[in-house]
C-alpha cells in the first residue's frame, strides 16, 4: 500500500486508487483528474493486486473506516475488472468512480462486441517484449542511482543530472516505470561544481544529459530534515551550489528542469519531450 500525506494540517479528501494489478494505471488517471481541482488538498492511497473477493471486503472496510473518521465523503478511483469485486468497493462509503467501465461500454459499443472482461490483459496484448523492457529499465535505474556505475552511462537513454535532493531518483525511477526507459542520475560533489566544466564522462554523453534544478529555500528545507542544522543544509550552501550547477548546464547546453513546483510526471513528460525518447509504455495495469 502506498500513502501520500498532505503538506498541512487542513481538512483534506481521501483519495482511494484501487486495483487488481499494481495501480499504476489507477493512479495515473486518478492523479490526472485530481489536479483538475488545484485548491483542494487529498491524502491518497494506493490499493493495489485487489484481485479476490476476500481482498476487496477488505479494502472495502479500509474506505469505510476512513469515512467514518472523515466529514467529507472519500472518492475512490478503481480499475476492477471482476464485475463482483467491483460491486464490493461500490457499496462502499465513498464516491467510486469506474475508470475501468467507464471507457470498456463506449468501446464496445464502437467495436459491436462484448470485452474479454479478464484481469491482467492488457500485458497479453501489448506483449511480453515491453514488459521486459520495462523490467530491464527498472533494474538499470536502479543499479545506477545517486552516481553508481558511470562507466556504464552510455548504456543509458537518459542521464539526470543536479545538486544534492532535488528530484533525481523519482523523476528516475517515474521514466522507468512509465516510459520504459533506462536512467541514470548523477549528483554533482562539491569538486564537480567548482570545475570549468561538467565532468568528461557526463559530456561524453551530452546529447543524453539533463539538469535538474529547484529553488534555494525549498532545497535547503529539504536537506535541514536529512541533516539539520548542517552546512549542507544552509540557504548560502544551498544558492551557491544551485548557482555553479545552473553555470555548469549552460556552457555544456544541458536543457534544465526546475522542479520546485512541477510534479514528476510533467518533469518526466518534459524530459521525454525534449530528447525525444518516448517508448510506448509498458501495458501492464
Amino acid at each position: 500500500m502506498k500513502r501520500s500525506e498532505p503538506q498541512q494540517n487542513t481538512q483534506v479528501r481521501n483519495v482511494f486508487f484501487v486495483s487488481d494489478r499494481t495501480g499504476l494505471t489507477a493512479e495515473t488517471y486518478g492523479k490526472s483528474l485530481l489536479a483538475q481541482f488545484p485548491d483542494l488538498e487529498f491524502v491518497t492511497v494506493t490499493l493495489a493486486f485487489v484481485d479476490t473477493t476476500e481482498k476487496a471486503l477488505q479494502a472495502r472496510e479500509q474506505i469505510n473506516e476512513v469515512s467514518l473518521k472523515s466529514s467529507l465523503k472519500p472518492v475512490v478511483f478503481s480499475t476492477l475488472v471482476d464485475d463482483n469485486e467491483q460491486y464490493i468497493i461500490e457499496s462502499s462509503q465513498a464516491c467510486v468512480i469506474n475508470l475501468f467501465h467507464t471507457f470498456v461500454g463506449p468501446l464496445e459499443n464502437c467495436f459491436e462486441m462484448e470485452s474479454a472482461h479478464r484481469q491482467g490483459l492488457s500485458r497479453t496484448v501489448f506483449g511480453d517484449e515491453g514488459y521486459l523492457r520495462r523490467l530491464d529499465a527498472i533494474d538499470y535505474s536502479l543499479t545506477h542511482d545517486d552516481g553508481l556505475l558511470p562507466d556504464q552511462y552510455q548504456e543509458a537513454d537518459v542521464i539526470l543530472v543536479g545538486v544534492s535532493r532535488c528530484g533525481k531518483t523519482p523523476t528516475s525511477l517515474y521514466l522507468a516505470m512509465n516510459f520504459s526507459l533506462k536512467v541514470s542520475n548523477y549528483p554533482l560533489t562539491g569538486e564537480d561544481l567548482e570545475a570549468e566544466t561538467l565532468p568528461a564522462f557526463l559530456l561524453e554523453q551530452q546529447h543524453k544529459l539533463v539538469g535538474l534544478t529547484i529553488k534555494a529555500v525549498p532545497l535547503s528545507r529539504i536537506r535541514h530534515k536529512r541533516r539539520p542544522d548542517s552546512d549542507y543544509a544552509s540557504l548560502q550552501v544551498c544558492q551557491h551550489e544551485l548557482e555553479k550547477a545552473r553555470a555548469l548546464f549552460e556552457k555544456s547546453a544541458v536543457p534544465i528542469f526546475d522542479t520546485t513546483n512541477t510534479s514528476i510526471e510533467e518533469i518526466a513528460g518534459q524530459v521525454v519531450k525534449t530528447l525525444g525518447v518516448g517508448r510506448e509504455r509498458s501495458g501492464m495495469v
